[in-house]
């Protein structure tokens, strides 16, 4: 059985965006079309009415793009216990009211037992974070997804060869 995975918006928009001229964020482009194009398929895919809302706004091009590529992806519901779960994790995370959509995100993955969370929002969603969720979520007999970026999928920019 294939692990299931929640594409946060970062990944869809990384995806549609034009070529950053900024280098960390083209090898973030370039991973997330690597992962898109070869590694996706080992999932399932879920995503959830914020993905698609956060990928209709903007520019109504690239939102078409963005809502284009997530369509057919299986959108986890929203119930009141994502909502009780994310007002804990604005809390427990310091994440300000204006981002509660990241908590909102993460509790949606742990009430449906989403194996990983995948991301580029390592502000908020990041290993530091993903340590006092486990902790809290441990101790609350609740589900703790990993939250990981794309490259961390991607077995073959994991693997260095220090001695080439």
């Amino acid at each position: 059985m294939k692990p299931n995975l929640y594409l946060e918006t970062t990944i869809p928009s990384y995806l549609t965006a034009r070529t950053s001229t900024n280098i960390i964020i083209a090898g973030r482009q370039a991973v997330t079309h690597e992962f898109w194009e070869n590694e996706r398929h080992n999932y399932k895919l879920y995503v959830s009415d914020y993905v698609i809302g956060e990928c209709g706004r903007g520019d109504s091009n690239i939102a078409k793009k963005r809502l284009s590529l997530i369509d057919g992806i299986e959108a986890l519901e929203d119930t009141p216990d994502v909502h009780s779960l994310a007002d804990i994790y604005m809390i427990l995370l310091s994440i300000p009211q204006k981002n509660i959509i990241d908590a909102l995100h993460l509790s949606i993955c742990c009430i449906n037992n989403i194996d990983i969370l995948l991301s580029w929002n390592c502000t908020h969603l990041g290993i530091e974070n993903m340590l006092r969720v486990q902790k809290y979520n441990d101790a609350h007999e609740l589900f703790t997804p990993m939250m990981i970026t794309p490259d961390s999928l991607i077995k073959k920019y994991l693997e260095v060869d220090f001695n080439d």
